[in-house]
This record gives structure tokens, sequence and C-alpha cells, in this order.
């Protein structure tokens, strides 16, 4: 099989590639197609049309996505919404035409109103307001499943979409404003430990809860997804509410997680909130139900995960640092 991970350089699509190398290791028979930016600009249409055209793959993974935490969201609106929407309009519309049946396409738990009901269930989607820090995000996550869903009633294809939580680990973004939140964190606490300092300051008032999940779990999860015999697929959604979220069901504060983060780094100083800075939603649980009916759970506890992602970052500070 002929596969095609967009967004490979990413820390999904890394993580995901990973896992399928892996498997071709132990003896799948898998042809791996990637492609740098530079390589494939996937907002450029053209440019998408010639290389599908070309590789004709049976199946994409759609990783691929400007990304960023709230600063970077509500500062570059603009930005997130044309890119997202171009990506995945080229992707899928030119996997159609190039004759790929199947496809997965990852999409973000920011989907969901900002007063969804908690945990947020798949049938929340479109049922209210969303959260103004990353609607332009959000609106071309959405975009992006019903395009999958689209296709799927008219042509026919087998176009699925998976909803993950908060996700970190290896190959993540720590800058300093334009990151999410734990790998934020990690720089932040690991410098104020090395430099010496006496506080840290975390954004907002540190009570809002978030769900985070480590990006290997997230792999697996939409391989498991991916590889769902159709009509079990099917049979656990809708054609038009067909995505399933993934997540590990648990959530944490924020100021929990600063704690975290400061007991892996050796930070022993104190953690000082900023209520002038926004705190987002105020909390962000996954149901994960549907997932866990078809037969996957995570297996990579938080704190594992942050000492884990600590150690990446350190291995890897000089080439994280911009």
């Amino acid at each position: 099989m002929k596969v095609h991970i967009a967004g490979h350089r990413g820390m999904v699509g890394g993580a995901i590639l990973r896992q399928l190398e892996a498997w071709r290791a132990r003896g799948d028979e898998l042809d791996l197609v990637t492609r740098t930016r530079a390589e494939l600009d996937l907002t450029d249409q053209a440019a998408v049309r010639a290389f599908m055209q070309a590789e004709r793959p049976d199946a994409v993974i759609l990783a691929a996505a400007r990304v960023g935490g709230i600063h970077a969201n509500d500062t570059y609106p603009a930005d997130f919404i044309y890119d997202n929407l171009m990506m995945e309009a080229n992707v899928i519309h030119q996997a159609f035409e190039a004759g790929v049946t199947r496809l997965l396409f990852l999409g973000s738990s920011c989907i969901y109103p900002k007063a969804v009901p908690q945990p947020m269930a798949e049938e929340a989607l479109l049922t209210g307001p969303l959260e103004p820090t990353n609607e332009p995000y959000a609106i071309a996550k959405i975009a992006g499943i019903k395009l999958c869903e689209s296709y799927n009633r008219q042509h026919g294809t087998d176009y699925r979409s998976v909803m993950p939580t908060n996700l970190y680990g290896p190959g993540d973004n720590f800058h300093p404003q334009n990151s999410h939140v734990l790998p934020a964190l990690i720089r932040r606490f690991h410098e104020a430990a090395r430099d010496g300092r006496g506080e840290v300051t975390i954004w907002g008032t540190g009570t809002p809860r978030r769900e985070f999940l480590h990006v290997d779990d997230m792999a697996a999860a939409s391989l498991f997804v991916l590889d769902l015999p159709r009509d079990r697929y099917e049979a656990s959604t809708d054609p038009m509410l067909s995505h399933i979220n993934v997540g590990c069901g648990e959530d944490i504060s924020i100021l929990e997680l600063a704690e975290l983060v400061a007991r892996v780094t050796g930070f022993g100083g104190r953690i000082a909130t900023d209520p002038s800075k926004p705190d987002g939603t105020m909390r962000k649980l996954m149901d994960v139900s549907k997932l866990k009916g078809l037969g996957w759970t995570p297996t990579i506890p938080l704190e594992r995960g942050v000492e884990e992602t600590y150690r990446w970052f350190l291995e890897n500070e000089e080439r994280v640092r911009l």
C-alpha cells in the first residue's frame, strides 16, 4: 500500500510516520510518500494536483496544518483560516481526483462550542458559538470534517476524521509566544530553573482545565481508526456526523499542569498567575466513549509523557530555541 503522510515534519505527522515505519520494519508492505513544505506547498492547488496525479497513493493521512496557541491564533486569524482551508480543500479534492478512496483527516477539539457541556461529545458539533480566540482555526477544521463527509456522500469515498484533544510530545513547538500551553510551560520553567529565577508567571488565572494526550498515543489512535473495517466505522458514526474524538478522558487545571512541569524541570520557585491574560475556554474535556467502545485507549500517563517530552527538549534544545 502506498500511503502519503501530509505534514510528516509536524509533531503529529512525524509520530504517524514513525509508527508506519515501525510497521514496515516488522514486515508490512508499505510505500510511505512524504514531501517537505519546500517540495510541495499544500496551499498551491496546481502543485497538489500534480503531486497526486503523479503519485496516486492508496491512502492519504492529512496531518498538515497551521497550528499555534492562544496568542498565535489571536494574532494571525487570517493566516490560520486561509492556510488551513486551502490545505484541506486542495489535499482532499485532489486526492479524490487521483482516485484515492481512503483518507484520514486530523482536526482539533476546538471545533466544539465555547459553552458546550462537558465532556464534549461528537454530537455537540455546530450546536453553539465557538471560542473567539481560535474561531478561524476551528471553522477551518470543521470545514475539513464536512469536506470528508461530503465526498463520502456524493462519491462513495472512505474519508474519515479524528478530533484530537491537546497534544504534546517530541517534535512540539516550544516557541515562547506561538506555542501551545504545555510546551510553552516546559520552556519557561526550564529557563527559570536554569537561570535560578524565583518566580514564573503563567497566563490567565490558572483555573481552566485541559486534557492532554501524548502524540504517540494520537498516532496510534489515528492508525487504529484508519485501519477499522469500513462497516464498523460507519456503524459507529453518522454520514453527517462522522468524526471521532481522541483523548484520554481526564483533564487537569493549568495551575496543576504548571506545578507538574515545575517538578519535572526542577524549578523550585513560586508560580504566579496573570489574570489580565486570556484564559480561553474554561474546560475542554473530550468524550472518548465512542473510540473506547471501538477498542482503543491511550497508554502514556501525563507525568511520564511530560518527562519524556522534557528529555526530548533537552536533547534538541539548540534546534528548538528559535
